[in-house]
Protein backbone atom coordinates (compact mmCIF):
# COMPACT_ATOMS: atom_id res chain seq x y z
CA UNK A 1 0.00 0.00 0.00
CA UNK A 2 0.69 3.89 0.08
CA UNK A 3 2.53 5.37 2.89
CA UNK A 4 0.64 8.93 3.82
CA UNK A 5 2.36 11.52 6.38
CA UNK A 6 0.13 13.76 8.23
CA UNK A 7 -0.50 15.96 5.64
CA UNK A 8 -1.78 13.67 3.55
CA UNK A 9 1.60 13.62 0.87
CA UNK A 10 2.24 10.16 -0.48
CA UNK A 11 5.39 9.64 0.45
CA UNK A 12 6.52 6.12 -1.84
CA UNK A 13 5.62 8.28 -4.67
CA UNK A 14 7.64 11.22 -3.76
CA UNK A 15 10.39 9.89 -2.60
CA UNK A 16 10.38 7.83 -6.28
CA UNK A 17 10.15 11.19 -8.34
CA UNK A 18 12.89 12.59 -6.22
CA UNK A 19 14.98 9.39 -6.53
CA UNK A 20 14.21 9.75 -10.30
CA UNK A 21 15.53 12.98 -10.76
CA UNK A 22 18.00 12.39 -8.23
CA UNK A 23 19.36 9.72 -10.35
CA UNK A 24 18.62 12.01 -14.00
CA UNK A 25 20.66 14.87 -12.14
CA UNK A 26 23.86 11.92 -11.95
CA UNK A 27 23.48 10.63 -15.17
CA UNK A 28 23.23 14.17 -16.77
CA UNK A 29 26.25 15.12 -15.00
CA UNK A 30 28.38 11.85 -16.11
CA UNK A 31 27.74 10.71 -12.74
CA UNK A 32 26.37 7.43 -13.40
CA UNK A 33 27.41 4.03 -15.00
CA UNK A 34 26.17 3.89 -18.00
CA UNK A 35 27.48 0.49 -19.07
CA UNK A 36 24.09 -1.17 -20.83
CA UNK A 37 24.26 -4.48 -18.56
CA UNK A 38 25.81 -2.74 -15.13
CA UNK A 39 23.21 -1.42 -12.62
CA UNK A 40 23.22 2.68 -13.25
CA UNK A 41 24.71 3.92 -9.56
CA UNK A 42 26.76 7.17 -8.84
CA UNK A 43 30.60 7.02 -9.37
CA UNK A 44 30.60 7.44 -5.72
CA UNK A 45 27.94 7.22 -2.62
CA UNK A 46 29.13 9.47 0.52
CA UNK A 47 28.16 8.99 4.29
CA UNK A 48 27.54 11.16 7.24
CA UNK A 49 28.42 8.74 10.01
CA UNK A 50 25.93 10.85 11.92
CA UNK A 51 23.14 10.07 10.16
CA UNK A 52 23.81 5.92 9.75
CA UNK A 53 24.97 5.68 13.89
CA UNK A 54 22.72 3.75 16.37
CA UNK A 55 23.10 1.82 20.08
CA UNK A 56 23.43 -1.27 20.10
CA UNK A 57 24.52 -4.37 21.68
CA UNK A 58 27.73 -6.01 19.84
CA UNK A 59 27.34 -8.69 17.34
CA UNK A 60 28.43 -12.04 18.02
CA UNK A 61 27.13 -12.45 22.01
CA UNK A 62 25.83 -9.42 22.93
CA UNK A 63 28.21 -8.58 24.83
CA UNK A 64 28.03 -4.98 26.73
CA UNK A 65 26.95 -2.32 24.86
CA UNK A 66 28.55 -0.45 21.55
CA UNK A 67 27.85 2.50 19.01
CA UNK A 68 27.82 1.05 15.64
CA UNK A 69 28.50 3.47 12.85
CA UNK A 70 26.81 1.34 10.01
CA UNK A 71 28.88 3.28 7.06
CA UNK A 72 28.27 0.72 4.43
CA UNK A 73 24.78 -0.77 4.69
CA UNK A 74 23.04 2.53 2.29
CA UNK A 75 25.23 1.94 -0.59
CA UNK A 76 23.48 -0.75 -2.99
CA UNK A 77 25.15 -3.43 -4.65
CA UNK A 78 28.41 -3.10 -2.77
CA UNK A 79 30.77 -5.67 -2.27
CA UNK A 80 31.69 -5.35 1.15
CA UNK A 81 31.15 -4.31 5.03
CA UNK A 82 32.98 -1.29 6.05
CA UNK A 83 32.16 0.07 9.65
CA UNK A 84 33.00 1.72 13.00
CA UNK A 85 31.60 0.41 16.25
CA UNK A 86 32.90 2.24 19.35
CA UNK A 87 32.67 -0.44 21.85
CA UNK A 88 31.65 0.43 25.62
CA UNK A 89 34.03 -0.39 28.44
CA UNK A 90 33.62 -4.57 29.30
CA UNK A 91 31.96 -4.58 25.59
CA UNK A 92 33.27 -6.99 22.82
CA UNK A 93 32.27 -8.60 19.62
CA UNK A 94 32.17 -12.29 20.83
CA UNK A 95 34.45 -14.77 19.59
CA UNK A 96 33.11 -16.34 16.02
CA UNK A 97 34.05 -18.14 12.81
CA UNK A 98 34.74 -16.16 9.51
CA UNK A 99 34.07 -17.07 5.88
CA UNK A 100 36.20 -14.22 4.42
CA UNK A 101 39.12 -12.41 5.37
CA UNK A 102 38.22 -9.34 7.70
CA UNK A 103 40.44 -6.54 8.95
CA UNK A 104 40.16 -4.74 12.20
CA UNK A 105 41.68 -1.36 12.74
CA UNK A 106 41.75 0.66 15.93
CA UNK A 107 41.27 4.50 16.28
CA UNK A 108 41.55 4.53 19.59
CA UNK A 109 41.29 2.94 23.14
CA UNK A 110 42.52 -0.22 24.38
CA UNK A 111 41.44 -4.20 23.37
CA UNK A 112 42.78 -7.57 22.81
CA UNK A 113 42.33 -9.59 19.43
CA UNK A 114 41.68 -12.91 19.92
CA UNK A 115 42.61 -14.88 16.52
CA UNK A 116 42.35 -18.93 17.10
CA UNK A 117 42.69 -18.84 20.18
CA UNK A 118 45.56 -16.43 20.34
CA UNK A 119 45.32 -12.81 22.56
CA UNK A 120 46.70 -10.15 20.98
CA UNK A 121 46.79 -6.70 22.93
CA UNK A 122 46.00 -3.37 20.10
CA UNK A 123 46.10 0.13 20.26
CA UNK A 124 45.51 3.14 18.52
CA UNK A 125 47.07 2.65 14.88
CA UNK A 126 47.31 -1.53 15.14
CA UNK A 127 45.68 -3.37 12.46
CA UNK A 128 44.79 -7.28 12.72
CA UNK A 129 44.35 -8.79 9.83
CA UNK A 130 41.88 -11.91 10.64
CA UNK A 131 41.86 -15.12 7.75
CA UNK A 132 38.89 -16.56 6.33
CA UNK A 133 38.72 -19.86 8.22
CA UNK A 134 39.61 -18.14 12.18
CA UNK A 135 37.62 -18.14 14.90
CA UNK A 136 38.22 -14.34 15.72
CA UNK A 137 36.77 -11.23 18.04
CA UNK A 138 37.98 -8.20 19.89
CA UNK A 139 37.37 -6.90 23.34
CA UNK A 140 37.71 -3.83 25.27
CA UNK A 141 40.15 -3.31 27.86
CA UNK A 142 41.25 -0.32 29.93
CA UNK A 143 39.63 3.01 31.19
CA UNK A 144 38.07 4.28 27.66
CA UNK A 145 36.02 3.33 24.67
CA UNK A 146 37.15 1.27 22.03
CA UNK A 147 36.74 2.61 18.80
CA UNK A 148 37.49 0.60 15.73
CA UNK A 149 36.59 0.23 11.94
CA UNK A 150 35.97 -3.28 10.74
CA UNK A 151 35.86 -4.37 6.88
CA UNK A 152 35.55 -7.18 4.94
CA UNK A 153 33.95 -8.57 1.59
CA UNK A 154 30.38 -9.77 1.61
CA UNK A 155 31.06 -13.47 0.43
CA UNK A 156 28.94 -14.61 -1.82
CA UNK A 157 28.33 -11.34 -4.00
CA UNK A 158 27.90 -11.82 -7.54
CA UNK A 159 30.37 -9.41 -8.36
CA UNK A 160 33.29 -10.93 -6.26
CA UNK A 161 32.45 -14.38 -7.50
CA UNK A 162 32.98 -13.65 -11.00
CA UNK A 163 36.31 -12.32 -10.11
CA UNK A 164 37.39 -15.78 -9.07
Amino acid sequence: GTVADASGTFLIEVIAVKYSLFMSLFVLAGCANQDGDNWNRPAAYIVDEDKVTQSEAPPHGAIGSSLAYRISDAAEDRTMEFRRRTLSPGSAVGVHPIGHDEVYYVLSGTGIVTSDGVDTPVGPGFAAYLYEGAEVGIRQTGEEPLDIIIAYPIPGHPRLESRR
